[in-house]
Order: C-alpha cells, then sequence, then structure tokens
C-alpha cells in the first residue's frame, strides 16, 4: 500500500512540472513531450525483443546488432525501390533472420548466451560499416498521420495522435505483447519455460520451440525498431546510428520489470532524458559543454541499474541452457 501511494505521488508530481510548464511555455512543452515518445520507441521495441527473449529463459543482449542491421537494410531496400512498407517489411524479417541466428546459437548449440549476444552485434557493426553508402538517400519517410478529434486535445492531443504509422503501430504492439505474455496459452507457457523449464517439459511444453519462437518475435520487433529509425525518424542511415540503444533498451527492461506497460513507462523515462539533452543543446543560453549533456542518458542508465541492484528478479532460468534428459 505505501509503494502504491509513493508511486502516485510521483506521479501526481509528474504531472503537476508538466502542467506547470505547458503553462510558462506551451511550445517548448509539447516539443520536449513530442520528442520523449519518439525518442522512447525504439527503446520500447528493444526492450520488448529483450524480454520476450528472457521471459523463456533466453538473454539477448544481440539487440543493438539486430536493430542496426535492419535499419541499413530497411533503408537500402528503400534505395533500389522506392516502397517504404516493403523496407519495413525487411527490416522486420532481418530481425526475424537475426533471432533464428541466436535461437540457433543459444538453444540448439546451448552456446554461451552472452557471446551469442556479442557475435551478432559485432556481425551487424561489420556488415553494415563495409556495405554503408555515403550520399545514398530515400526521397521520403513516414509522415504524421493526425487521428481526428483525439489530435485537438490540447498538450497531449498532438504527441499521442499526430504520429507517423510505426509509431501507432508500436503503442498497440505494447498492449498485444502484455495481453499475450499474461493472459494466453502461449505467455502461460513462456514464462513456465522462463522460471523452470524442466517442469514445463515434464508438462509436455516444447521448451526448445518455446525459446525458437519468441526469440524470432522478438527479433520481428528488434527489427521493426531499427525500420522506425531510419525510414520514421530520420530519413536516413549512419554508421552506428543506433548509438546504444540496444543496450539502454536491455535497462529500460530491467527497470520496467519484464513487463511490457511497465517497460514502455521506463522508456518514456529515457526518451526524456534524450529528448532533455537535445532540448539543453539547442539552447545557447545554457553554458556547459555538450559532452556533459550528452552523457545525461546513459547516466540515468547506470543510476536506475544501480539503483534497482537487488530490488527486480529476472526469470528463474533466465540465460541457462536446457539439456532435455
Amino acid at each position: 500500500m505505501r509503494r502504491f501511494s509513493r508511486s502516485w505521488v510521483v506521479a501526481g508530481v509528474v504531472l503537476l512540472g508538466v502542467l506547470v510548464a505547458y503553462g510558462l511555455s506551451p511550445q517548448m512543452t509539447q516539443a520536449v513531450l513530442a520528442v520523449t515518445l519518439r525518442q522512447a520507441i525504439p527503446l520500447v521495441l528493444g526492450a520488448l525483443c529483450g524480454l520476450m527473449g528472457e521471459r523463456s529463459g533466453v538473454i539477448n543482449i544481440g539487440i543493438e546488432g539486430q536493430m542496426l542491421l535492419a535499419a541499413f537494410l530497411a533503408f537500402m531496400t528503400v534505395v533500389w525501390t522506392d516502397n517504404l512498407w516493403l523496407g519495413v517489411a525487411v527490416g522486420v524479417l532481418v530481425g526475424v533472420v537475426m533471432g533464428l541466428m541466436l535461437a540457433f546459437m543459444a538453444v540448439t548449440l546451448k552456446m554461451d548466451q552472452i557471446i551469442a549476444g556479442t557475435v551478432l552485434n559485432i556481425l551487424a557493426i561489420g556488415l553494415t560499416g563495409y556495405y554503408y553508402q555515403i550520399g545514398v538517400s530515400i526521397k521520403g519517410k513516414f509522415t504524421p498521420i493526425a487521428i481526428p478529434v483525439l489530435s485537438k486535445i490540447p498538450l497531449l492531443g498532438p504527441v499521442l495522435f499526430e504520429n507517423p504509422p510505426l509509431t501507432y503501430i508500436t503503442l498497440i504492439l505494447v498492449v498485444v505483447i502484455h495481453f499475450v505474455l499474461f493472459y494466453t496459452p502461449w505467455g502461460l507457457r513462456s514464462r513456465a519455460v522462463g522460471e523452470h523449464p524442466r517442469a514445463a517439459d515434464t508438462l509436455g511444453i516444447n521448451v526448445f520451440l518455446v525459446r525458437y519462437v519468441n526469440l524470432l518475435i522478438g527479433g520481428a520487433l528488434a527489427g521493426l525498431a531499427g525500420a522506425f529509425l531510419t525510414l520514421e525518424a530520420v530519413g536516413t542511415f549512419e554508421r552506428l546510428m543506433t548509438n546504444g540503444r540496444g543496450f539502454v533498451a536491455l535497462a529500460v527492461m530491467i527497470f520496467g520489470r519484464w513487463n511490457p506497460i511497465p517497460a514502455f513507462l521506463a522508456s518514456l523515462l529515457f526518451g526524456f532524458a534524450l529528448a532533455l539533452q537535445t532540448q539543453l543543446q539547442a539552447m545557447a543560453v545554457v553554458n556547459i559543454p555538450h559532452q556533459f549533456i550528452s552523457m545525461l542518458p546513459y547516466i540515468l542508465t547506470i543510476l536506475v541499474l544501480a539503483g534497482l541492484r537487488g530490488r527486480t528478479r529476472p526469470p528463474a532460468a533466465d540465460g541457462i541452457p536446457y539439456e532435455k534428459e
């Protein structure tokens, strides 16, 4: 009860701060909130990718590589075909293929899962760095679609209901994955495999199949995050453009306690740190070296993980290869 009351107090303070800021500068407040949501989208998709794997017992630190390679190939697909949705499909497919690679290494070969994820990251960095072409561009990117009536709501309307399609898809996916994990037989099987795979196997659940499918779904989500970066957020590709988002997504997942909706709220917190970083860099009145401002999201990541030490419990079989007897 005390924890519940504290949560409401924190939420009330945050809401009060937003309203005060909106009263002082409506345009700046709206702009910061819009950037917060935009920065949160790849983080929550990466977090969903991670929790799909870890809920079934497989650690995925290759999210960064999955996002990066998907971003590159989605972008190049649009360069070659001029079709944004085909680019999204390719990005998702690339994520699925990399999820399959991780599943083969971690589930079938029973490699160390940290090493398997590192292999994906190195592979993506090497391929995108080698094939990257300077000066290549696409004609356009996904543009905002305003939802009638809802987009006219003061402050929150333009922030939540006037976005490009991949943002809407992500918000829907958060709810869908939460429902699947906690209200469907598949979600129950996934959580059982992540907590006690031998008991799940005894009950007739195919542990290897569950882990494979969840890693493929997670790969698709990471691929969508990569496509978002190039086809909706910036409309171009740069070397290492994921810029550590895959690792921040892991912190978001842990902060959200392996739960989709809290992970989304955590991604908004990290997105706000990134938005604040951008706003401070744009304000000439703030005489702070830009290197220190750029450190804000990563300092927040360290503080969150340090503060949660010992307070969160991952799935019991997380990171442990399953040996069938």
